[in-house]
């Protein structure tokens, strides 16, 4: 009997001693000091070096052609309104994406003669109401974020807010435990 009850509670002591070994190794605070911001002159210097890569050079390229300067463009359109966080009407376009996009749920929307992919990051009971979305659907969308690549010939918006026929249809959660 004693040997049963020696088995049973060795186990529990190593356990237990690796629960709490493990637990100060966690409470203890890094030694690894936080990289401290770039100045200016090595944010340049960073920038330099970046474009003398194989992808700065191409996304140079990029910039330069008739597309980049297409989307800068349009980017331009839309920047105060981007800035200031104001609406922005625009028409529904199509309900995809251009082919081979990987950002998620989204739909190209034309504002003030310009298309643009306008990207949701949805919650599940958001889908239904963004889902019945149509073509020629008169929006009203709010961002704070544009962005462009060159894969896309499109600038991307990334949606905060959007309403059709003044009922909001999609509003951005903010993430929880992050900035």
């Amino acid at each position: 009997m004693k040997k049963v009850i020696y088995a049973l509670i060795l186990p529990l002591v190593v356990v237990s001693g690796l629960v709490f070994a493990n637990r100060e190794i966690k409470n203890e605070t890094s030694k690894t000091p936080t990289p401290k911001p770039l100045s200016a002159a090595e944010r340049e210097a960073e920038v330099k070096r970046w474009e003398a890569t194989p992808a700065g050079i191409k996304y140079k390229k990029w910039e330069a052609s008739p597309e980049g300067k297409k989307v800068h463009a349009a980017e331009a359109n839309i920047w105060k309104h981007i800035k200031d966080s104001t609406n922005m009407e625009g028409v529904v376009t199509s309900l995809s994406l251009p082919p081979g996009s990987r950002l998620g749920f989204g739909v190209m929307v034309r504002i003030n003669g310009d298309d643009y992919i306008v990207k949701f990051e949805p919650e599940k009971s958001q889908l239904e109401q963004l889902h019945s979305l149509k073509v020629n659907d008169k929006i009203i969308i709010r961002s704070r974020n544009l962005s462009h690549a060159p894969k896309y010939a499109y600038p991307i918006v990334s949606c905060d807010y959007a309403e059709r026929d003044s009922k909001v249809i999609f509003k951005r959660v903010p993430r929880k435990g992050g900035c």
